[in-house]
């Protein structure tokens, strides 16, 4: 094992998979020459050149495009983007090509394309760069959403994800990419769509996913000082769901608090505890809890942003509740 930063990971998963696969490129603002905005891409320019590590102008619809109509003739774009707020400018490329082009081509044209790039907030950036869009393209059939929260995680999901022949949400932040964390030192990868027990525990089943996940773990700390065994999921992909390991797990703790930074209107907390409802309601012990940002855009203001944004604080709260104590 080594131990490295999670940007460092993400370069790790790309550099090999354009190694292997001489069809796998990098496209994107600031990729190439300025080694990524967060330097997620450093050294592949002089690796791989560019023809296969491209700069490309501020136009996310336009590059979208090009990427996804290069997986037409065979090959397998990764595009970047600064932050996932600036993919609404690309959307409908997304969503009306990428999700759509396998069944509208009656299966001729797969898609195999990963949009990746930081989501949710990341401090004092403001409204509009401060947003989670995960449930967004989740809600749309033919694509595949990833949030990893960790650098072992981060690699072995995004190998994963460049390999599939589905188009990959692949979804970072930006205060995890200098976080480190252990990775091995040989190939390995992580199938999409399996979730992660990343604590076992008896009381209470959290489930997360992404950067927020680290609140679980404090409060969870935090808990077995009082004697309270907290099990804590880590999603990793949003969707495809990994169902079955939810609903077992509330199985044996028979209480859920889901803990998501989104919106709380129809977010991915809200399909859970549908699942949750539809398939585990009789093991229920208490009503399940969904912690997530207040339902306003994020504010500028740190003292307001402390508040918008769920801390392990909630969690503590949420889980005392449930447990009635």
């Amino acid at each position: 094992m080594k131990t490295i930063q999670f940007r460092e990971a993400i370069c790790e998963a790309m550099s090999e998979e354009m190694r292997r696969d001489e069809s796998v490129y990098l496209m994107g603002e600031e990729v190439a020459e300025y080694n990524g905005a967060y330097k997620a891409s450093k050294g592949m320019l002089d690796e791989f050149g560019a023809k296969r590590v491209i700069d490309t102008p501020i136009s996310e619809l336009g590059f979208a495009g090009i990427a996804i109509g290069s997986t037409m003739t065979g090959n397998r774009p990764i595009v970047e983007y600064m932050t996932f707020n600036f993919s609404l400018v690309g959307i409908d490329q997304i969503i009306n090509n990428a999700a759509k082009i396998r069944q509208m081509s009656g299966g001729q044209f797969p898609c195999p394309i990963v949009f990746r790039g930081p989501t949710a907030s990341a401090g004092q950036l403001g409204a509009t760069h401060s947003q989670a869009f995960e449930n967004w393209f989740a809600n749309t059939p033919g694509l595949k959403v990833v949030v990893p929260s960790n650098p072992y995680d981060a690699k072995g999901l995004l190998k994963s994800a460049i390999r599939d022949n589905d188009p990959v949400i692949f979804m970072e932040s930006e205060q995890m990419y200098g976080d480190k964390g252990e990775v091995p030192e040989g190939e390995y990868t992580i199938p999409l769509g399996v979730a992660e027990i990343k604590r076992e525990g008896t009381d209470v089943t959290i489930v997360s996913f992404g950067k927020i996940i680290k609140e679980a773990y404090k409060a969870a700390e935090e808990l077995a000082k009082e004697g309270i065994s907290c099990e804590i999921i880590d999603l990793r992909t949003v969707r495809p769901m990994d169902r079955d390991a939810i609903v077992k797990s509330v199985k044996k703790t028979n209480r859920l608090i889901i803990l998501e930074e989104a919106w709380p209107f129809g977010n991915v907390a809200t399909e859970i505890t549908y699942l949750v409802q539809s398939e585990a309601f009789d093991y229920l012990d208490a009503p399940i809890i969904k912690i997530n940002t207040a339902d306003t855009p994020a504010p500028y203001s740190p003292v307001l942003f402390k508040e918008w944004l769920p801390d392990y604080t909630e969690v503590i709260k949420a889980v005392k509740k449930v447990l009635y104590k």
